[in-house]
Order: C-alpha cells, then structure tokens, then sequence
C-alpha cells in the first residue's frame, strides 16, 4: 500500500523511508480504527517498547561506563517512561498522523499521553521490522538524543525530589491543590498548585493530574534551588 502525503512527511521526520509502508500504516492504527482486514498498533507497541529498553540500556552504559546500576536505573526509566515516548511523539508530530476511530477522535485521542507513547513505541517497532536492529537504533539515538544528554537530571522525580528536601528542613509534606479545570469532560486540562508549608508554591497546567503535579512540583524545586 503506498504511503499519503502525510506519512511521507513523517518518515522525513523521523528518518526513515519504509520498504514496507504497510508496517508504519500499522504503527500508527489505534485500537478504535482496527478491523478484520485492518491491524491496529497493540502489538507493535508491545515490540517497540522492548526495542526501546535495548536501545536506552546500551546508550546509557555507552555514556556511563563508571555508573553503578543504582545510577542506571532512575536513568532508564527517564528515558522510557511513558511521558517522555509521549513527548517525543509530540516532537514528530505522531499525533497528526494517528488513524483513530470517530470516539476516539472526538475525545482529544491525538492528545492523550498514553495513546501517543504507545504509538511511538508502535513505529520503533514497525522500523525494527522494516530494517533491523540497527535501523530501529538510529531512530531512537535520533529522536532521544537530547533527552540522553540531559538525563541526570531528568531522573529526578520532582514530586520525590520535592517531598525530600521538605523532609530534610522538618517541613509537612507538600500539598497538591487543584486550583483550576477547564475544557470539555473528555479532554480536561488541570491547574495544580504544589504547596509548603512555608508558603512557597508554584503551579503547572497539563492534561493530567500527575502530569500538572509533576510539573508543578519540577518548578517549585527550581525556584527553591535558585534561591539557596
């Protein structure tokens, strides 16, 4: 099947021309457009994501050849999260080219964090079976480059990070208020505040509650950083 505008413009983005288009229509079928004659992207996902660990574990040993694998592990797990597949996939514009069913679509499905770090993962896995093993790698060292680069500090979990240095000073614990909701039912956006006791606090907006907490929490600490 030959790929439309919009997946050859993808490719371009990603770096990597399919010999076989019928894979990356795959890749980027979700669930709600799957059909007896149509595969959606469930089982790529499932490749993918072991392709992805392969690839990260080797990167990081690479990088660290000095790190112990306690250092190795919050490392990793930044890499492969599913937040940041969700990001990347934002980077590449995945979410343009995803075949979603109506239901789907009409609740923000282009969005949603889970669906887009499934998807990427599902085109790590249709290039792995493309072109191999060291296709699939020159994708992901392209497309993660930077987040590697900067993974010491993308390790730390900001609410974990945050929670500890209130510890450290004897302080409660931080809170997490939901200062704001806003757009439709299926697709909510959330305001959270991250608070201490002291009074400082910052607030972040995203499309979860993790995700706002998280955010929130990264530039409370940041804020406190700068002021020691």
């Amino acid at each position: 099947m030959k790929l439309g505008a919009d997946l050859k413009a993808f490719e371009a983005r990603i770096g990597h021309v399919f010999n076989t288009p019928d894979l990356l229509i795959e890749a980027v079928t979700h669930a709600s457009m799957s059909s007896p004659t149509r595969s959606d992207n469930q089982r790529l996902e499932f490749l993918g994501d072991r392709v992805l660990g392969l690839v990260m574990a080797e990167a990081l040993l690479s990088a660290d050849k000095a790190a112990a694998e306690g250092l190795l592990a919050p490392r990793f797990n930044a890499l492969v999260r599913k937040e940041t597949c969700a990001d990347v996939a934002r980077d590449i514009g995945l979410g343009d080219v995803l075949r979603l069913g109506r239901s789907e679509m009409m609740s923000g499905g282009r969005r949603k964090q889970a669906l887009l770090g499934d998807a990427v993962e599902a085109v790590i896995a249709a290039v792995y079976l493309d072109a191999g093993f060291n296709a699939a790698r020159d994708v992901i060292l392209r497309l993660w480059a930077d987040r590697i680069g900067r993974v010491e500090d993308d390790a730390r979990d900001a609410k974990t990070a945050l929670q500890e240095w209130a510890q450290a000073r004897g302080l409660a614990p931080p809170r997490y208020v939901e200062t704001a909701r806003t757009g439709p039912d299926h697709a909510p956006v959330f305001t959270i505040s991250a608070q201490l006791d002291t009074g400082a606090e910052a607030s972040a907006t995203a499309g979860s509650k993790r995700e706002a907490q998280q955010s929130a929490a990264k530039a409370l600490m940041d804020a406190l950083e700068q002021d020691t």
